[in-house]
């Protein structure tokens, strides 16, 4: 009996442990409010996954040079809530992103919006602070 109550024990603390490695991040811990940015390029990959969706783009540099940046956005329900869909943003189309970059120094944003060439503006449900709703 007591062998069944030490490996229930320890197979709880084990389960507690392991949901407190996957928490949720914090902006701050990732991205610096104080970086704002804007970024205008070529959509090529979409991925709308939990716990955050992700859109990479191609940004052309003034000397030429195509940077590959991914840009984070908020779940694919808080996308989903505030009327986007991955339809709306066909690979090759061009966008304006604008957020917040990584502190990491990675070609890495947090997106606030994402803006399409027809000028229709969408909210990334971003988690930064004080980003519209």
């Amino acid at each position: 009996m007591r062998n069944v109550i030490s490996t229930m024990a320890v197979a709880t603390a084990l389960l507690l442990a392991s949901q407190s490695a996957y928490a949720h991040h914090a902006f701050s811990a990732e991205y610096d409010i104080k970086k704002p940015v804007t970024l205008k390029g070529a959509v090529t990959k979409l991925e709308w996954v939990n716990p955050h969706s992700w859109m990479y783009v191609d940004v052309k540099g003034q000397d030429g040079t195509i940077e590959k940046w991914a840009i984070e956005f908020g779940s694919p329900n808080g996308l989903i809530r505030q009327g986007l869909r991955k339809s709306d943003f066909p690979i090759g189309t061009e966008v304006t992103v604008e957020g917040y970059l990584a502190k990491s120094g990675k070609t890495v944003v947090n997106g606030t919006s994402v803006k399409l060439p027809d000028g229709k503006n969408f909210y990334t449900a971003s988690s930064a602070p004080g980003a519209s709703q």
